[in-house]
């Protein structure tokens, strides 16, 4: 899954790529590399990211998502917690929907999945963004966000989404600790208990940078091909990245010392 962020702060890439133009050559970029997946996202979700309107939002994405679907070949996921974009989104050609909430953000997101068709992928989270890192305290941090991701399973499938359609995310970076975060890596393979395939999105975040004393998002791009391996190891099958090419190479070089990984 290749990370196309039309905003103007995200952490590693903000302003970058808000100009349709800018994204679209950025997305042929990533599929030339080897992306199956390109995730359009037009809020910052880093820690102490300030929300933005809906407006604003789908005046981001809905003119890039529009043009992607016409002239490239893969498909596209909008990464939202607003049913209105997603909705939007999806009536514009995206595929699937990115939530990093868990569906907990927008009471209405649940209905909008089911109805729209697309497929959806559930990450856990504490919190919204501009709050999220105040309190990284948890009694069992796998059995809570397990947990999280089962109710969120739940309230989508009562909503009619079928569960076949469903992939989920720990949430890497949101709402944890540096030791949390590694706890999750440690232990990625206790989620396979869910019964979906995992996504893991360590690309270029904080943690990394914390643990290799390097302050530049950009510069994170090792640490973050030692997270993709790693989870190929544990069976996770979707990665979401920043820098397609070596990631993809570093899950196929894994992949081949792990070819029948098991989830168990």
């Amino acid at each position: 899954m290749g990370i196309l962020n039309v905003t103007p702060d995200s952490f590693s890439d903000g302003g970058r790529f808000l100009d349709p133009g800018a994204a679209l050559t950025q997305a042929r970029a990533m599929v030339a590399e080897g992306a199956d997946l390109i995730d359009v996202g037009g809020e910052s979700t880093r820690p102490g990211a300030p929300c933005v309107s809906s407006e604003e939002e789908l005046a981001r994405v809905v003119p890039v998502i529009e043009r992607l679907v016409r002239e490239i070949e893969v498909p596209i996921s909008i990464d939202t917690t607003k049913a209105a974009v997603a909705r939007a989104a999806v009536a514009a050609g995206a595929e699937f929907i990115n939530d990093v909430s868990g569906l907990r953000f927008d009471p209405e997101m649940a209905r909008v999945a089911a109805e729209s068709g697309a497929g959806l992928f559930l990450m856990h989270t504490r919190g919204r963004p501009e709050r999220m890192q105040e309190d990284t305290r948890y009694q069992d941090l796998i059995s809570e966000i397990s947990a999280y991701l089962r109710e969120g399973m739940d309230l989508a499938k009562a909503a009619g989404v079928a569960e076949s359609r469903i992939a989920l995310d720990p949430g890497i970076g949101f709402g944890k600790s540096l030791a949390g975060n590694l706890e999750i890596l440690r232990r990625l393979r206790e989620f396979h208990r869910l019964g979906r395939p995992l996504l893991l999105g360590t690309s270029r975040k904080s943690f990394l940078g914390a643990l290799l004393h390097q302050p530049d998002p950009r510069a994170r791009l090792h640490g973050t091909l030692a997270t993709v391996a790693l989870g190929v190891a544990a069976g996770v099958t979707i990665f979401r990245v920043h820098d397609v090419g070596p990631a993809r190479e570093a899950a196929l070089t894994a992949f081949a010392v792990h070819p029948y990984s098991s989830p168990q």
